[in-house]
């Protein structure tokens, strides 16, 4: 545990604050998460649900070791496309929303933005050519069925519950909601 002492002209007395020091991943950590996020696949794809498409890539570019792209069918989104990247100490989670604002932009950003208050575990964010993004990461030491169960499901969740306000401010004479199955 690392100590940090205040500054004696610190408006907090002079008190040792205990900050735990994180040291580097454990060798199995990685291998762990990657098996994990394979078995989940599997059962997922056996399970004739909402998982359309699976794949599965190496990384050589040193950025992370592996990355999946799956593809789910979702109910306001025809399709709902999710990517998990296993990097040194984390599972980064992707999942596209739609493309950039073109009409009513502040008020896609802002409904958008306000939204993400009530989102766990992931965020709207601007992504490349400012398409709209969900992403979360989550500590590569916690990924087992259940946690993929929750990170995925809530992205798969988001985005059918909020794809419909928002593309109907960004893109209005484009989109047209999907009657409920």
């Amino acid at each position: 545990m690392m100590i940090w002492r205040l500054a004696a002209s610190s408006s907090v007395d002079a008190k040792e604050l205990r900050l735990p020091l994180v040291g580097p991943p454990e060798a199995e950590e990685v291998p762990i998460a990657a098996a994990a996020v394979d078995a989940w696949i599997s059962r997922e794809s056996a399970a004739d649900g909402s998982l359309v498409a699976a794949t599965r890539e190496d990384v050589t570019d040193r950025t992370a070791s592996h990355r999946w792209y799956l593809r789910f069918r979702g109910d306001e989104k025809d399709f709902i496309t999710v990517w998990l990247t296993l990097r040194q100490r984390t599972l980064h989670v992707e999942a596209q929303f739609m493309p950039a604002p073109e009409q009513n932009v502040t008020a896609a950003l802002e409904y958008l933005m306000r939204r993400n208050a009530d989102l766990m575990g992931l965020t709207f964010c601007l992504g490349a050519e400012d398409a709209v993004y969900l992403v979360g990461r989550v500590p590569a030491s916690v990924v087992d069925e259940e946690e993929l169960d929750r990170i995925v499901g809530s992205a798969i969740q988001y985005v059918d519950e909020h794809f419909p306000t928002a593309m109907s401010l960004a893109h209005p004479d484009l989109y047209r909601r999907h009657r409920r199955r």
